[in-house]
C-alpha cells in the first residue's frame, strides 16, 4: 500500500455518513464553518482546523468541498495514521521532513483569537505576539532534543505537546495547562526578562543577567552562559542575549530536574568539553560560592565537604568523575549545578530540614 493501508470499510462509511452532515449544502465550508469538521471527523486538536484548511484549499478559493476533504484525509490515508504523524503531516511544509518554529504559528494565532482563556489578551497585540513566541520557545526547548530548530516526527512523538494540545479543548483555564500554553508561566518569563532589560532594547548583557533572581548567580557561570557554550545565542548582538536565550536560560535555570536542564548546565560545566566533570572542573565553581558566603560571614562549607555530599547524591559509576549519564539517572541531581554555582538555592538547600529530605528522598525512590 503506497500510502500505508487504507482504512477499514466501517470506519469510512460512518466517517462518510459524519461528512455527509457536514456538508449537507454541497457547496462546501469556508474557513469559520471548518472547525466541527477538525473535532468531529479528524479528532484533532480545533486550533488545527485553520492550518488543515489552508493545506487543503491550496487554490486558495476560500472554500473546502468535500471531494477535497475526501481526497486528502481518505485518499491519502491521513485518517489511519496516529495523532502526532497527523498533526506533523498538517503542520510540515511541502518538501520538508521536519516542523520548524515558523509552522506553529498559525495554531497559536488561532488559539489566541478563540481560546476563552485568553480572551482577555484581545486588545493587546503586543502580548499577543510574545505570548506565542514563548509558548513555541517552550516547545522547541522540551521537545527539539537536538536542538537544532528542526522538529523531527520522532520528536513530536516522543514528546508530549500532543497531549497538551489536545487539552486546550477540554480545559477553559488556560492556566491549568501547565504544559506549554500557560499564560501564567509566559507572564512570570515576560516580567522577569523586562525586568533585567532595563534599557528595553529587548537585549541584555551580562551585568543584566548578573542581578537574576536577586544576585543568585555567580560571575563565572554567566561568564559561560555568554560564551554561549550550552547554547549558541540567536540574539545576532555580540554580547547580548535576546528574549529566546533567556527563554532557555530561565527554563534550565528554574527546573533543574528536566533532562534539557541538565544538558544545558552540565556543558557550562565541562569546561574543555570532554563529556564529564572533573573535581577540578567543579572546584572552579565552586570557589566562587566560597568567596561569596565568606563575604556575607556565612560559615563557608569547603569544597571537600560538598564533594563527599554529591557523590553520595549522586552515585557517579566512576567516583572520580561525573557524567551526563550519572545525572540522569538521580532525580535530586539539579542540586549539584545550585551548589555551584546558585547561592540562594544552595543556602536553601544547605538549611534544609533532614526529615523532610528524608521523605523526598523514600517517595522518589
Amino acid at each position: 500500500f503506497k500510502h500505508g493501508r487504507p482504512p477499514p470499510k466501517d470506519l469510512r462509511e460512518q466517517c462518510l455518513s459524519r461528512l455527509d452532515h457536514l456538508f449537507f449544502a454541497g457547496e462546501g465550508l469556508q474557513i469559520q464553518e471548518f472547525r466541527p469538521v477538525i473535532k468531529d471527523i479528524c479528532k484533532l486538536p480545533s486550533y488545527l482546523s485553520g492550518v488543515l484548511f489552508k493545506k487543503i484549499d491550496a487554490t486558495c478559493s476560500g472554500t473546502v468541498t468535500r471531494d477535497a476533504f475526501i481526497d486528502y484525509w481518505f485518499n491519502d490515508n491521513k485518517i489511519t495514521m496516529d495523532t502526532a504523524t497527523q498533526i506533523f503531516e498538517i503542520l510540515r511544509k511541502p518538501g520538508y521532513s521536519y516542523l520548524t518554529q515558523e509552522d506553529f504559528k498559525p495554531v497559536l494565532k488561532e488559539l489566541l483569537a478563540s481560546h476563552p482563556g485568553l480572551e482577555f489578551l484581545q486588545g493587546t497585540p503586543e502580548f499577543q505576539d510574545r505570548y506565542a513566541e514563548t509558548v513555541i520557545y517552550r516547545i522547541f526547548y522540551s521537545i527539539n532534543r537536538s536542538g537544532n530548530g528542526h522538529l523531527t516526527l520522532r520528536e513530536l512523538k516522543r514528546g508530549n505537546l500532543v497531549a497538551a494540545m489536545q487539552q486546550l479543548d477540554e480545559e477553559e483555564d488556560i492556566n491549568k495547562i501547565l504544559r506549554y500554553f500557560s499564560y501564567e508561566h509566559f507572564y512570570v518569563i515576560y516580567c522577569k526578562f523586562w525586568e533585567l532589560d532595563t534599557d528595553h532594547d529587548f537585549l541584555i548583557d551580562k551585568e543584566n543577567l548578573i542581578r537574576y533572581g536577586n544576585h543568585s548567580l555567580t560571575y563565572r557561570i554567566v561568564d559561560r552562559v555568554f560564551s554561549q557554550v550550552p547554547r549558541k545565542f540567536t540574539s545576532m548582538t555580540e554580547g547580548k542575549m535576546g528574549y529566546e536565550d533567556f527563554v532557555y536560560f530561565i527554563l534550565s535555570e528554574e527546573d533543574k530536574s528536566s533532562e534539557p536542564s541538565l544538558e544545558y548546565w552540565f556543558k557550562c560545566i565541562d569546561l574543555d568539553g570532554n563529556g564529564i566533570l572533573t573535581t577540578n572542573e567543579m572546584q572552579f565553581f565552586y570557589e566562587e560560592q566560597l568567596h561569596r558566603m565568606e563575604c556575607m560571614a556565612q560559615e563557608p562549607v569547603l569544597f571537600e565537604d560538598i564533594l563527599c555530599q554529591m557523590i553520595d547524591m549522586i552515585g557517579p559509576e566512576n567516583e572520580t568523575y561525573f557524567t551526563l549519564r550519572d545525572l540522569k539517572k538521580c532525580k535530586l541531581s539539579g542540586n549539584i549545578f545550585n551548589i555551584l554555582f546558585n547561592l540562594n538555592k544552595f543556602m536553601a538547600f544547605e538549611t534544609r530540614d533532614p526529615f523532610l529530605i528524608r521523605q523526598v528522598i523514600t517517595v522518589l525512590q
